[in-house]
C-alpha cells in the first residue's frame, strides 16, 4: 500500500469537492517528470488508492512558452519516452503524453480530462510560467486540486522567511534538515500502489486532441513544431534513465574531486542540473545514493549550527562540497523564488545595498558596450568570454567557474545594469539546459549582488559588486585548452 505524502508537501488550491462517483484520479505532471522519488505521483497514487480508483497521468509539453526550442523539447520528450515505458508496466495507471502542435492547441484538454476525475493533483514549481498557469487552470475545474512540492529536501510550503545570505540559510538547513530527510518520498511508488484496472486511452473523451496524444505523439518531428529550430539539441540526453546514468558517473569517478570543480580544464561538476531542472531526477534520489556511498548516518551531523560551508555533515571533503551546492545554494534559490514568485526575476528584487551601488555607478563610462546580438554571437574582443558564450550556445551549459565571469563581463559591457540583467536572462534562458530555474536565476542575480555582500575596493561600473576579470581568471585557472576547444 502506498503511504500518504507529508502534509508539509501538499497545498489545496481549489477547494471544490472530491467526487468519488467519477472514474479516476488525475495527476497533471508538469515539473516532477519522473516516477521515482516523486511526492506528487505518490500523493496521486495515495488518493487513487483511498478512493479505489485508477490513476490517469497526464504529461503535456506546451509549444507556446517563451524560449521554446528544439533543445528543450528534445530533452523533455526523451524523458516522456522513458516515462511511457515505465508507466506501461504499472498496474492501474494510464499514461497520457501530449505534445502541443501549436500555441493554444491544448486549450481545454485538462478540463476535458478533469470532467471525469475524482480529484486533480499537480506539481509545485516556484518559477517561470508554471505558478500562474496552475492557479489559472485550477480555477476552471470543479474538483479539488492539490499542488505537491517535490522540489527538494526542505518543504517550500514551510519556508519561514526570505533568506538573504547563504550563511543564514545554512544555519536554517542545519537545524531542520534531519527532520525533513526522515520524511522522504517512496523511492518506487508505482511498486506499492494497489489500484483497480486503468482505463484505456480509447475510452477518454479527447478526440479533439487525439492526433497529438498518446505514445505515438512522442515520435513527432521537431521540425513540424512552431518552436525555435536555431537552438539545436545538445549531446546531453534527457530523461530519468539518462539522469541515473549521469549520477552513476558522478558518484563513481568525480565526487571525490568535487572540491576542485573550479578547475576549468577538468570536468568535475555533477552535470545533474539540467536533469534536476526538468524533474527527471530527485534530490532525494541523489542524496540516498551519496549517503550509501559515504556510509553516512544522521548521527554524524554536528549538533550546533555554524553556517559554515563544510565540516558539519561528517562526510568526505568532496561530498560536503557537493552537499553545499545541492542543499544550500539550490534550495536557497528555490526558497527565494517561492516567497518572491511575483518578482524574483525583476531588477528591483536585488538587495538594497546592490541597487544603491549599481545606481551610483550606472552613469560610469564603459570602455566598450556590446549589444545583445553581438553578445549572442560571441563576437566580443575577449577570447575567454567568447569561449564561454560558445559553450553555452553549443552545449547548453557554461563551466561553473566561468559562468560567473560570463555574467560579470556582461554587466561591464552594458550601458546600464538593467540592460545587463535583461541580456543575462535572455541568453541564459535561450540556451541553457538549466535555465528558467530558481537555481539559474540565483546564479544570474548573485553576479549583481543577491545572496552576496558589498566588496571593496569600490570600482568603476561595479561599485561594491564583487569584481571579476578575464585576466585575473586566466591567472587563477588554466584556460588555454578551454579557449581552444570553444574558439
Amino acid at each position: 500500500m502506498i503511504a500518504p505524502t507529508p502534509h508539509s508537501r501538499v497545498q489545496t488550491i481549489r477547494h471544490a469537492p472530491i467526487r468519488p462517483e467519477r472514474d479516476y484520479v488525475l495527476y497533471w505532471m508538469i515539473a516532477a517528470r519522473r516516477t521515482r522519488d516523486n511526492f506528487g505521483l505518490q500523493h496521486a497514487l495515495w488518493r487513487a488508492q483511498e478512493l479505489r480508483k485508477p490513476l490517469l497521468v497526464f504529461e503535456p509539453l506546451r509549444a507556446g512558452y517563451r524560449w521554446a526550442s528544439d533543445r528543450f523539447h528534445a530533452f523533455v520528450i526523451q524523458g516522456m519516452r522513458d516515462n511511457a515505458e515505465t508507466f506501461q508496466r504499472a498496474k492501474g495507471v494510464t499514461y497520457l503524453p501530449y505534445v502541443e502542435p501549436e500555441p493554444g492547441a491544448g486549450s481545454g484538454l485538462l478540463e476535458a480530462l478533469a470532467q471525469r476525475a475524482c480529484a486533480v493533483v499537480t506539481d509545485h514549481f516556484p518559477c517561470f510560467f508554471l505558478p500562474r498557469m496552475v492557479d489559472k487552470a485550477a480555477k476552471r475545474l470543479d474538483v479539488q486540486v492539490d499542488v505537491v512540492d517535490s522540489n527538494g529536501v526542505l518543504p517550500l510550503f514551510q519556508a519561514p522567511r526570505e533568506f538573504t545570505t547563504a550563511h543564514s540559510f545554512r544555519r536554517h538547513v542545519h537545524k531542520v534538515v534531519l527532520e525533513h530527510l526522515a520524511e522522504g518520498p517512496e523511492a518506487e511508488p508505482l511498486a506499492h500502489a494497489a489500484l483497480p484496472p486503468a482505463p484505456s486511452l480509447a475510452t477518454l473523451d479527447i478526440s479533439r486532441w487525439a492526433s497529438w496524444c498518446g505514445p505515438h505523439a512522442l515520435d513527432v518531428s521537431l521540425a513540424e513544431l512552431p518552436i525555435d529550430h536555431s537552438v539545436t539539441p545538445t549531446n546531453t540526453q534527457g530523461g530519468p534513465e539518462a539522469a541515473q546514468a549521469r549520477l552513476d558517473v558522478f558518484l563513481g569517478t568525480q565526487v571525490e574531486a568535487y572540491g576542485e570543480r573550479n578547475q576549468v580544464e577538468r570536468d568535475i561538476g555533477s552535470g545533474l542540473s539540467p536533469h534536476l531542472h526538468f524533474g527527471h531526477i530527485s534530490v532525494h534520489t541523489i542524496l540516498r545514493r551519496l549517503f550509501a556511498l559515504e556510509g553516512w548516518g544522521p548521527e554524524r551531523v554536528a549538533p550546533k549550527p555554524t553556517g559554515s560551508r563544510a565540516g558539519w555533515w561528517g562526510m568526505s571533503e568532496g561530498a560536503e562540497g557537493f552537499m553545499d551546492q545541492v542543499l544550500t545554494w539550490r534550495e536557497l534559490g528555490y526558497t527565494f523564488c517561492h516567497i518572491r514568485w511575483r518578482d524574483y526575476d525583476h531588477y528591483e528584487s536585488l538587495p538594497p545595498w546592490a541597487l544603491k551601488t549599481l545606481d551610483e555607478h550606472a552613469a560610469d563610462h564603459r570602455p566598450v558596450i556590446y549589444d545583445l546580438d553581438t553578445l549572442d554571437a560571441a563576437k566580443t574582443h575577449d577570447m575567454l568570454w567568447n569561449a564561454a558564450q560558445t559553450q553555452l550556445r553549443r552545449d547548453g551549459v557554461i563551466h561553473n567557474y566561468l559562468r560567473m565571469l560570463w555574467a560579470k563581463k556582461i554587466l561591464e559591457w552594458s550601458e546600464h545594469p538593467r540592460v545587463a540583467l535583461d541580456a543575462l536572462i535572455e541568453l541564459n534562458n535561450r540556451y541553457s539546459l538549466d535555465g528558467r530555474n530558481p537555481n539559474s536565476y540565483s546564479g544570474i542575480f548573485w553576479c549583481l549582488g543577491r545572496f552576496d555582500r558589498a566588496w571593496g575596493p569600490e570600482r568603476q561600473i561595479f561599485g561594491k559588486i564583487r569584481y571579476m576579470s578575464s585576466d585575473n581568471t586566466a591567472r587563477k585557472v588554466r584556460v588555454k585548452g578551454y579557449i581552444e576547444r570553444y574558439r
